[in-house]
């Protein structure tokens, strides 16, 4: 289990395979600010389904969790698996995926739902970040 850390932001791999490597805490404080604090966690299948079962009530895998700890922190969980398996489907690359949905659980941490202004606003970070 690999472990990264810098001030307000923390990554865990708690799986076998590697991340893909991006400017993390540059897409954190660009969309979540400097002072809040965010913990990324790299998952599988087993606890992706845990804890969408538990959190949300669905019993399958999810490609990505966000929770919100307190108003200036958050934790978002990453399925790599699935994410790798999306990806292909969608014809993206693996890293602009986990990019993308790195970026729509930092959105949800500030507050939005899926709908237009979500959609509009991970477009703007997708042109930004050139995705």
């Amino acid at each position: 289990m690999a472990k990264e850390d810098s001030e307000n932001f923390s990554i865990t791999n708690k799986t076998k395979g590697k991340h893909p490597s991006l400017p993390f805490v540059k897409i954190k404080n660009e969309i979540l600010g400097r002072k809040f604090d965010l913990s990324l966690v790299f998952i599988g299948n087993n606890l992706s389904r845990k804890l969408n079962r538990i959190y949300r009530g669905k019993d399958k895998s999810a490609n990505i969790l966000s929770f919100h700890l307190t108003k200036n922190s958050g934790e978002i969980f990453i399925n790599l698996a699935v994410a790798k398996i999306e990806a292909k489907k969608q014809g993206e690359s693996f890293r602009n995926y986990v990019w993308f949905i790195l970026i729509h659980g930092m959105l949800h941490l500030k507050g939005m739902r899926h709908g237009s202004k979500m959609n509009i606003a991970e477009r703007k970070f997708r042109i930004k970040f050139d995705l």
